[in-house]
C-alpha cells in the first residue's frame, strides 16, 4: 500500500478508475517513462492504451476455443 500512496496523484487517479489491477510498480515504470517523453498527459494516455492492448489481449484468449 506504501508503494501505491507513494505513485504521483495523477497516476492514482488513473489507476483509481483503471480496468485492471495494476501493480504500482508496473504502473511506476511506464508512467515514469512516458512522463520524460510526452508530459503528464501523455503518460496518462500511454497508460490507457498499454491497458487496452492488454485487455483486448486476454479477451482474444477467453474467446479462444
Amino acid at each position: 500500500m506504501r508503494a501505491h500512496d507513494a505513485l504521483p496523484a495523477p497516476l492514482r487517479l488513473w489507476l483509481k478508475e483503471a480496468a485492471l489491477p495494476w501493480s504500482a510498480q508496473s504502473a511506476r515504470r511506464v508512467w515514469e517513462r512516458e512522463v520524460r517523453r510526452s508530459g503528464v498527459e501523455g503518460a496518462l494516455r500511454r497508460l490507457a492504451e498499454v491497458e487496452a492492448a492488454t485487455l483486448a489481449r486476454e479477451r482474444e484468449e477467453v474467446w479462444r476455443v
